[in-house]
């Protein structure tokens, strides 16, 4: 979610801004660490240049707060130390641990400090490959739930469905693990499996699923032409590769005479801001698409550009209980302009934008900065967006074993009429 002009905003940079869900500033001791302030990263490193524990630890002396005694803390850290009966322990292990309880004592489920080995797998996220079990996870309510399976995916051929409550990972209660570590713990090498225990409807159901884990390459757009010129997209996450396949997906159904589509969004856990915007942007000659809202009470506006290349395209978007964060963004901005019509179920409402940054030594944290809201100023965190249209049901199956697209068939109903 910074601020890139052209196609920079595209490519892979140092630190960026999620929507999902998807962010690093280093609190520590009372102070800031940044990892692109020259001055604290040359006191800290070594003669090789890389980062010192002994020497970030003795900063604590120098940034001291006024509110907060950290004798207590380094009172316990020397007890540790000492009489701990695993011996030796190790300092980086002890220093990146106090770092994870400082933020997950925010009590927000989208701020995490990652150390480097964790770092370097949510990046791999990002780039849009990793072995896991193909869904995207999220807080909803206090209780950790499947947000969306990805399209054949192994969570998705296990029955795993956007909504399912998550009471317990490999028999460990989920109640008081974090998002990353209930990430961390269902991801795992392609082959073997994970159960899950789940709830498809609060606690009438609970049952175990066994998993097994893939890899997962997360396709981004796919599209078809149906009947009438009638354009299909699908639209599955907001990642690196997704602006270029959207950008040529656009230039293809323009070109074979689309007068219609059907924009599907479900199961779309979000992803880059920027990227949102830009897509949202295509069907919105000018005017704010999102506003981010900060800790200090200013806002930024981020206006429509590019080429609007679906400005006046006849457009029917389909979200349900998957669609979060970034699709929010661009459902929520859609029907504010009125360029759509917004059919489904109501979506996630994960309305908070994290920043991502990486420090010196390979580790980084991904934290809460903002609040968003639609151009009306509607607030979505924790309300989700209400469809135009509201269809009890997404798809029926029938006796034969065969499946009808609901949402796909009210779309098609309302662009062919």
């Amino acid at each position: 979610m910074d601020n890139y002009s052209g196609d920079q905003q595209h490519h892979t940079s140092w630190a960026r801004r999620l929507g999902f869900v998807i962010v690093l500033l280093l609190v520590f001791g009372g102070g800031t660490f940044f990892g692109s302030y020259f001055g604290v990263k040359q006191y800290v490193s070594g003669d090789n240049g890389q980062v010192e524990i002994s020497k970030i630890l003795d900063l604590y002396g120098k940034t001291r707060s006024e509110d907060v005694s950290f004798d207590q803390f380094w009172d316990i850290w020397n007890m540790v130390k000492a009489k701990h009966v695993d011996q030796p322990v190790s300092d980086v292990d002890l220093f990146y641990g106090a770092i994870s309880g400082m933020v997950a004592g925010l009590d927000d489920p989208y701020s995490t400090f990652f150390p480097p080995a964790e770092a370097k797998e949510f990046a791999r996220d990002l780039a849009g490959e990793f072995e896991g079990i193909g869904a995207e996870i999220g807080v909803h309510d206090g209780q950790l739930t499947i947000v969306a399976p990805l399209p054949q995916s192994p969570a998705e051929k296990a029955g795993l469905k956007a909504g399912d409550k998550i009471f317990a990972i490999e028999g460990k209660d989920t109640f008081d693990m974090t998002l990353e570590q209930a990430v961390l713990t269902i991801r795992g090498e392609k082959g073997t499996t994970v159960v899950l225990t789940i709830s498809h409807d609060g606690l009438a159901d609970v049952e175990d699923v066994s998993v097994i884990r893939d890899t997962i390459t997360v396709p981004t757009v796919n599209w078809e032409m149906k009947e009438e010129k009638i354009a299909y997209m699908r639209l599955n996450y907001f990642n690196e590769t997704t602006w270029p396949e959207f950008d040529k997906a656009v230039r293809e159904i323009l070109s074979a005479g689309a007068k219609g589509l059907v924009f599907d969004m479900r199961s779309n856990p979000g992803g880059f801001l920027q990227t949102s915007i830009d897509v949202a942007s295509e069907w919105i000659d000018s005017g704010v698409i999102v506003s981010e809202r900060f800790a200090d009470e200013k806002s930024n506006g981020h206006q429509s550009r590019g080429k609007h290349r679906l400005s006046g395209m006849p457009t029917v978007v389909l979200v349900d209980g998957g669609t979060a964060s970034g699709s929010e963004i661009v459902a929520g901005a859609i029907q504010d302009y009125g360029v759509g019509t917004i059919i489904g179920q109501q979506t996630f409402g994960k309305g908070s934008v994290q920043d991502f940054q990486v420090l010196p030594d390979g580790s980084a944290l991904k934290l809460t900065i903002a609040k968003w809201f639609t151009p009306k100023d509607r607030a979505i965190n924790g309300e989700g967006i209400a469809p135009d249209v509201v269809l009890d049901e997404m798809f029926v199956t029938h006796d034969d074993g065969s499946v009808t697209d609901v949402g796909v068939e009210k779309a098609m109903e309302l662009l062919t009429k």
